[in-house]
């Protein structure tokens, strides 16, 4: 019997064909015999404690100039399909909170939903982190300004970013004696009302923000090294980053094992582990990226070890 998957993603019309992850996933699923459903976030729906959807046939190609094909799209129950994957991209919103309590009601009667609609609620992508502390730099998580001044006294040159941003957005180095430290903390705390990270500055960026891909629980065996542009501090490919795939380093094994664990507990079959030299800095779990780059680079297909991944859960249900 074929599997159903539906998925959940920005407009698949304006993606980039080159690089998004998703398409790796969706042409591993169609090479399987998988059958095929699109829907936008808008597409989803509760009636009557139902969790519905606007589904639209997909088929997909690999292929630049026309790399998908809708059908006529149709409402039915999201429980009709044994799969979903949730790759809406942030910003992790309220619209996007809205999202996991329809797909819930799915999960609730059966559906796989990839990954676990608690689980993307639960586990900010920067604040999941600090759960690993002997993996993680010095972190404090506050919202209190003399508390966050006080850090930086201690590690004299900081990272501050808001718990909310994407793609390198809103990151702020102080080095020491950096007269702008208090309207810094101003702007991202708004005066104190709202919760941020400080990080103690990794030098190792230079060599790369890495990206480890981890498929429940365990990590692919290399990873992309997202090298900042002269003068950035950001490896982010949103942010002008350079890939370089790499193998995993002894340290980066270790950082996997430690939270391999508690992501096969959560249901978190898809996530990218964010490490700079010796440390996680972040787990992301709502659209993690990569796969095109280190794919290409190492003769890889993921997105194929993702789909096996998920026949297995089906499976064993």
């Amino acid at each position: 019997m074929s599997i159903k998957l539906g998925v959940v993603m920005d407009p698949i019309s304006q993606l980039s064909y080159m690089k998004d992850t998703t398409m790796a996933m969706l042409w591993a699923a169609q090479d399987r015999g998988w059958e095929l459903h699109y829907m936008e976030q808008s597409d989803l729906f509760l009636d009557q404690g139902i969790g519905m959807a606007k589904l639209a046939p997909l088929s997909v190609a690999r292929d630049p100039q026309a790399w998908f094909t809708l059908g006529e799209p149709a409402v039915a129950e999201l429980a009709s399909l044994d799969v979903i994957l949730m790759r809406k991209d942030p910003p992790f919103d309220n619209e996007y909170i809205y999202s996991t309590y329809i797909l819930e009601q799915a999960e609730r009667q059966g559906t796989l939903i990839v990954n676990r609609c608690q689980s993307l609620r639960d586990c900010n992508e920067k604040v999941f982190a600090t759960q690993f502390p002997q993996c993680c730099p010095p972190v404090l998580v506050s919202a209190d300004n003399d508390r966050l001044k006080d850090f930086y006294a201690t590690h004299e040159d900081v990272i501050y970013k808001p718990l909310d941003g994407m793609g390198g957005s809103a990151i702020f180095r102080v080095k020491p004696d950096d007269a702008n430290l208090s309207v810094i903390l101003e702007t991202l705390t708004n005066y104190g009302t709202t919760t941020i990270m400080a990080q103690r500055y990794i030098p190792e960026i230079i060599n790369g923000d890495k990206r480890i891909l981890m498929i429940d629980g365990t990590p692919i065996p290399y990873c992309l090294a997202r090298v900042p542009l002269a003068g950035e501090l950001r490896g982010n490919l949103a942010a002008g980053g350079q890939g370089v795939a790499q193998p995993l380093t002894d340290r980066d094994r270790w950082i996997a094992e430690q939270v391999g664990p508690a992501l096969r507990e959560k249901g978190l079959i898809f996530v990218g582990l964010d490490v700079i030299g010796e440390y996680l800095t972040e787990i992301n779990v709502t659209s993690p990226t990569c796969i095109r780059e280190i794919d290409r680079a190492q003769g890889l297909d993921i997105g194929g070890q993702l789909m096996d991944s998920i026949s297995a859960h089906l499976a064993s249900r």
